[in-house]
């Protein structure tokens, strides 16, 4: 009874292996904050849109509303490091043109924790140093241990 379903769609679109939180995931892993913005505390999103070619490569990059700064170049640069899958369209090439937005939001800065004059240890280094003082002796016990002196030196900063 069961009948073999046929392929409902004409052109099936790329897709990012693992799905869209990969997606983002790969996009902000290796998005990079440009200096200049951040130098200039920029912040904001950069809108893109970008084609893909029947191989499931970014070909073309293009900057709908950008930010300046160097944001604009750098999510290019990320974009065009994307690989997509691509199911085979009926043996037609297609160029898909998708949309994406990066977010630039500035690091947070974590402030430095500096310990008053009252709270700072001390730091201390112990260093022990053991000699073995050996003689000649007799011809029956030719070398005959005289003693062992122990040195311990302490540093306090």
């Amino acid at each position: 009874m069961d009948k073999d379903k046929k392929k409902t769609r004409f052109v099936y679109q790329p897709e990012y292996p693992g799905g869209p939180k990969e997606f983002t995931k790969f996009l902000y892993s290796n998005l990079r904050y440009p200096k200049e913005a951040l130098t200039s505390k920029i912040e904001g999103v950069v809108y893109m849109e970008y084609d893909i070619d029947n191989k499931g490569t970014v070909v073309a990059t293009r900057v709908l509303k950008g930010l300046g700064y160097g944001c604009d170049e750098e999510a290019a640069r990320v974009v065009k490091m994307l690989r997509f899958t691509v199911a085979k369209n009926r043996g037609i090439h297609v160029l898909f043109h998708q949309k994406v937005r990066i977010k630039f939001k500035l690091p947070e800065e974590k402030p430095v924790q500096v310990l008053a004059p009252q709270q700072q240890q001390p730091v201390s280094y112990t260093y022990t140093v053991t000699t073995t003082v050996i003689q000649q002796g007799d011809k029956q016990n030719p070398e005959e241990e005289k003693g062992t002196t122990t040195y311990s030196y302490t540093i306090t900063f």
